[in-house]
């Protein structure tokens, strides 16, 4: 990778640095903007991870206007492209959705318009999968989006396209969306860090439900916990129509923090109810070691509650959630692709009395995790089952030879944390035999999303794996 002290490297270097030379004028928005619109070009192309792109000389024009103006927040002038499940005023916004694609929103979505508020510029869209189903960006409407380091490969999803842009150095900080690992999993096959907040932190659009579906999520990714911690301050803020929002804690300026007393519990493949690939279960514990080495006394710990309990819960209360936000579209089900169908068609045919059930097994497990957390600070399992796979193949059907009996179960190492509304962090794990890219998880009680950020940054500071390993096309 060019050194960060090079001319041709302004987009190289941190979010953190990035947004300070912009807040002192050191740096323009105009150069900025026209660095990235450059290097989108350069590289895009080959991945396909930013899709519905503003004209270029509208993009030029906001920022020659940000650098006449006074700073407008902490993201002034830094380009910011969105993930496509999110409506942005003027922008083609499609879902990965043919029912969508020539869509064009009136008005920004809550989360569209707090970045807008910050100060950035809101320069596209990120590629996702149909409705952000299926950890494997591809819709009907943009394509593939490839993985960095191996362009025949998945990036995983929902948030693909944002974990490539991160990786490529096209964006410096992006959001992300989680209900089952949408921002993790990609993070962990880019190579940058991912942070699925505590929920309730990043609040959702004010006409959607508050109270009853709490699986899903907005994050942010980026490079750096550092950086993460920017972009979470500036998603979160108190929402009085939620009933379960915690008052949000600042967490930038983030510093490493030290790990000397700290307690982490190693869950692994949760005593074998999910199987994993050749080499993740070892390269994942090899990054334990970087955590042992900065003082954390880290233990292998038995699967802590019946999995099968958590699984049944989690595809009971994911159908119900996700089939009631689909409902409204049903007469277009002949343009949507199956695993919507099946999410549909489960919450359609589903009793009260299921979900209730479900939400009961949910509980449970939530007061067995608390008590945990009163002997740890934080947990750790493998972010991704499996390698990156074969781009064209929509989903993994067997792992070490077990059978996937739904298009999701190979993301079931991401459900304990998904099931309760964890603050959850993903962070490179280094990489594979064959050069690929892993992540493990970090997670901790509800509202320790700084600490966890912080232990991330300690991590991150030993091991550098997104500076270290850029992509073939970075080298």
């Amino acid at each position: 990778m060019t050194s960060p002290e090079t001319a041709s490297s302004l987009l190289d270097q941190s979010a953190t640095s990035l947004l300070a030379n912009l807040r002192t004028g050191k740096i323009s928005a105009l150069e900025v903007m026209t660095e990235t619109l450059d290097r989108i070009d350069a590289r895009n192309p080959a991945v396909n991870a930013l899709v519905g792109m503003a004209d270029r000389e509208d993009l030029l024009a906001q920022a020659r206007t940000k650098d006449a103006g006074p700073v407008t927040g902490p993201l002034h002038g830094l380009p910011l492209a969105i993930k496509d499940l999110v409506n942005v005023k003027g922008l083609t916004s499609t879902q990965g959705s043919p029912i969508f694609k020539d869509f064009v929103p009136a008005k920004d979505d809550a989360l569209a318009a707090r970045l807008r508020a910050s100060g950035a510029i809101l320069i596209g869209k990120t590629n996702v999968p149909e409705f952000g189903l299926g950890s494997h960006t591809f819709n009907p409407v943009y394509g593939r989006t490839s993985n960095p380091y191996n362009h025949a490969l998945t990036c995983g999803g929902s948030s693909g396209g944002a974990g490539v842009a991160l990786a490529l150095g096209m964006v410096a900080l992006a959001d992300g969306s989680d209900m089952m690992g949408s921002l993790r999993n990609p993070a962990a096959w880019s190579n940058v860090y991912g942070l699925r907040p505590t929920w309730g932190r990043v609040p959702g659009e004010p006409d959607l439900d508050r109270a009853m579906h709490r699986l899903a999520t907005s994050g942010p990714m980026a490079r750096s916990p550092a950086d993460i911690a920017v972009m979470l301050d500036v998603m979160s803020h108190p929402d009085p129509l939620r009933p379960h929002a915690r008052a949000p804690e600042p967490t930038a300026p983030l510093s490493p923090q030290s790990l000397a007393g700290k307690r982490l519990g190693w869950l692994g493949d949760w005593g074998g109810a999910f199987p994993l690939e050749d080499g993740i279960l070892e390269h994942s514990e090899a990054a334990l070691a970087v955590l042992r080495d900065a003082g954390a006394t880290v233990e292998a710990l038995p699967a802590p509650f019946e999995f099968e309990a958590l699984w049944h819960s989690w595809i009971t209360l994911r159908s119900w959630q996700v089939g009631a936000g689909l409902v409204s579209l049903r007469d277009n089900a002949s343009l949507m692709k199956d695993s919507v169908l099946w999410e549909l068609e489960r919450a359609e045919k589903m009793t009260a009395l299921q979900v209730h059930d479900a939400s009961a097994a949910r509980a449970r497990w939530a007061a067995c995790a608390a008590d945990l957390f009163q002997r740890y600070d934080a947990l750790i399992l493998p972010t991704t089952q499996v390698w990156p796979f074969d781009i064209n193949q929509p989903w993994p059907t067997e792992i070490a030879g077990v059978e996937m009996d739904t298009y999701h179960r190979w993301m079931a190492c991401v459900v304990p944390v998904s099931l309760i509304g964890l603050p959850s962090l993903s962070m490179p794990a280094g990489f594979g035999d064959k050069g690929l890219p892993l992540g493990i998880q970090i997670f901790g009680p509800l509202g320790a999303d700084r600490s966890i950020l912080a232990t991330g940054e300690t991590y991150h500071q030993a091991t550098l794996w997104p500076q270290r390993r850029p992509p073939p096309t970075l080298g």
